[in-house]
């Protein structure tokens, strides 16, 4: 997996490629827990190239939407999210409460 943030106008895009599994769930958690040091954070994750997503890259999914939720005036989004990937959301429920464009 390989990420890649872009900040701007107020707004980080975290450009996520590869595999969110077992193996790499833990270092996409790392960078997001970075992240969240910010007072107001209004995040979007680019899954373009998430070509695949484990249920230990659903919780760390999970985990990301519920320390948005407890941040005053911030917001994640996600984007790009291809057709396989956005089943497993859709299976698990996850379209329920993510922002998904």
């Amino acid at each position: 997996m390989e990420l890649e943030k872009i900040t701007e106008e107020g707004k980080i895009t975290l450009t996520i490629r590869g595999r969110i599994d077992t193996q790499t769930a833990p270092e996409l958690q790392e960078q997001l827990d970075l992240l969240f040091a910010e007072p107001a954070l209004n995040l979007v994750l680019d899954f373009k190239d998430v070509e695949y997503i484990s249920s230990a890259g659903l919780r760390t999914v999970l985990y990301a939407q519920k320390r948005i939720n407890d941040m005053p005036n911030s917001s994640m989004k996600l984007i790009n999210v291809s057709a396989d990937v956005l089943d497993v959301f859709s299976m698990t429920g996850f379209t329920d409460f993510l922002i998904i464009e």
